[in-house]
């Protein structure tokens, strides 16, 4: 590796990407290609990222295979961040098999707790959690480590357990000074940070107040009858319903729930449900046919009753007194559409502007407004352009591989 190349290397690894490109950005060598790639990626220019390293691989000769796999796995983590799970998941397990089999270990490690991060990204938190605890993280370096423990962080706050997340974030914290990159200690120390704001407002009976992670846990884990407004779930005696993909009937759950154990008027109903300013015949058959797909969706968690001025909705199982207590309902931190719009990217998932519109029933034009405030403040990011752009929360942890930079004993 040449002066211009190691100089590159350098400002990689300690995420400045613009110093980098001053010593590669006219280089089509196969390492300048990939540190070019690695740059574009940085910089959140996915799809020449992705370019520049597929390039980069097919340019190595047939003795570069070490360096030709770092470039697959380097590619399979742009692909993870543009939301393209399925090649992102057969670049890691390609790369990690075969750079393993080469000697590379720490970066094979790298590969494998990407894999982690696409489960954690794609809500499949539990098989996430056994791959993190297969990975041998002994002896890995620092920046490898703190990596592992933030995706464990991410995993604890996805399923709501405060300790788990707590306990990650201090060990992250331990491996970020370690590894002295000054991106990664600011990226754990706002996690830190943002696991003790309020996450959430807890709306009972009319009564609201903040709540954060470890009250959340305890309503969640409470078995009762629970309407989670930030992930467009109900949860009742560990079941879970998603409502993700169904905003009308979300709507009038919630309209519901904190309606209860009072009645929701037909009029609040179709207002929330379909954004009507009046009632008519039409509106109130169709209010019918959505509370008939409420009562059969929710199934054996609760009933919805028709009361003479609208609906109530009462927990089914529920003891002796308890509807007098009302539907716990967790609602954003704060009402509007940005932080729905935030609630509703956490699920790893990349949307289209028609998509939110849809789910969130706003039109386009507020939904672009509300992204475009967010974008500013760093908490949703694009990819693409045009009919193609979509919308994602950023990562839990960014590109902190050195992949390609630091010379191997192995060469293939």
């Amino acid at each position: 590796m040449d002066a211009r190349l190691e100089a590159a290397a350098r400002a990689l690894s300690v995420f400045d990407p613009l110093a980098a490109l001053q010593d590669v950005a006219l280089r089509s060598d196969p390492p300048g290609l990939a540190m070019r790639g690695i740059a574009m990626a940085q910089l959140g220019e996915f799809a020449m990222a992705r370019r520049l390293l597929r390039r980069a691989a097919a340019a190595f000769a047939p003795g570069q295979q070490v360096a030709r796999f770092r470039c697959v796995a380097a590619e399979a983590e742009v692909a993870l961040a543009c939301r393209d799970f399925e090649a992102a998941r057969q670049g890691f397990e390609r790369a990690a098999t075969h750079l393993a089999a080469l000697g590379d270990v720490e970066n094979a490690l790298f590969a494998r707790l990407q894999l982690v991060r696409r489960l954690v990204w794609l809500g499949k938190l539990n098989d996430a959690a056994r791959s993190l605890a297969s990975l041998d993280l002994v002896g890995a370096p620092a920046r490898i480590v703190a990596v592992a423990e933030l995706v464990g962080a991410d995993i604890g706050v996805r399923s709501v357990r405060p300790r788990i997340a707590r306990l990650s974030l201090e060990r992250a914290r331990a491996a970020a000074r370690v590894a002295a990159i000054p991106s990664l200690t600011a990226e754990v120390d706002h996690a830190v940070r943002m696991l003790d704001a309020p996450v959430a407002r807890l709306r009972v009976s009319g009564a609201e107040r903040f709540v954060d992670l470890d009250e959340a846990e305890a309503v969640l884990r409470s078995r009762a009858f629970v309407v989670d407004a930030c992930r467009r779930e109900v949860h009742a005696g560990g079941a879970v319903v998603s409502l993700v993909a169904r905003p009308v009937l979300f709507s009038l759950v919630v309209a519901l729930g904190e309606a209860a154990p009072g009645e929701a008027t037909r009029e609040l109903l179709v207002h929330r449900a379909f954004f009507a300013r009046t009632v008519n015949d039409s509106l109130r058959a169709r209010l019918r046919v959505e509370i008939g797909r409420l009562r059969r969706l929710l199934g054996a968690m609760a009933d919805v009753q028709a009361t003479t001025g609208g609906f109530t909705i009462v927990p089914l199982g529920a003891a002796r007194g308890s509807r007098s207590r009302g539907v716990p309902v967790l609602l954003p931190p704060t009402p509007g559409d940005a932080n729905a719009l935030v609630a509703l990217l956490g699920g790893g998932e990349a949307w289209s502007t028609s998509a939110l519109a849809a789910a969130l029933c706003r039109s386009q034009r507020a939904i672009q407004r509300a992204l475009g405030a967010l974008e500013a403040e760093g908490r949703v990011q694009a990819i693409g352009r045009g009919r193609a752009r979509r919308w994602m929360a950023p990562g839990s942890s960014g590109f902190a591989t050195t992949l390609l930079l630091a010379p191997t004993k192995s060469t293939g």
